[in-house]
């Protein structure tokens, strides 16, 4: 069963290459979205990563987070599902 990471904290200029290089040391990844402004196209330092098992992606969790890329201290994370993220609605304010 595959498992979602989050990583964030990330340079503006880490492409996904090198994202997709530093994970596939602790087992293969399966997906790398890099998430990017729909305005402006810009990524937005920080990125979802999927690993193929839970034990590979624990590993890449304990390992990576608080290392170094591109002069900057990733935060990594297991991602949460985005009904479970607290504070926060996808409703639009209204008039009414």
């Amino acid at each position: 069963m595959s498992k979602k990471i989050y990583v964030g904290n990330m340079n503006y200029n880490t492409t996904e290459d090198s994202i997709r290089d530093l994970f596939s040391n602790y087992g293969e990844v399966l997906s790398v979205n890099m998430i990017t402004d729909r305005y402006t196209g810009r990524f937005k330092g920080f990125a979802f990563i999927e690993m193929e098992t839970d034990d590979e992606a624990n590993n890449a969790i304990k390992s990576i987070n608080g290392h170094e890329l591109d002069g900057r201290e990733l935060r990594v994370a297991e991602a949460r599902n985005r009904d479970s993220r607290e504070g926060h609605s996808r409703r639009r304010y209204s008039n009414y």
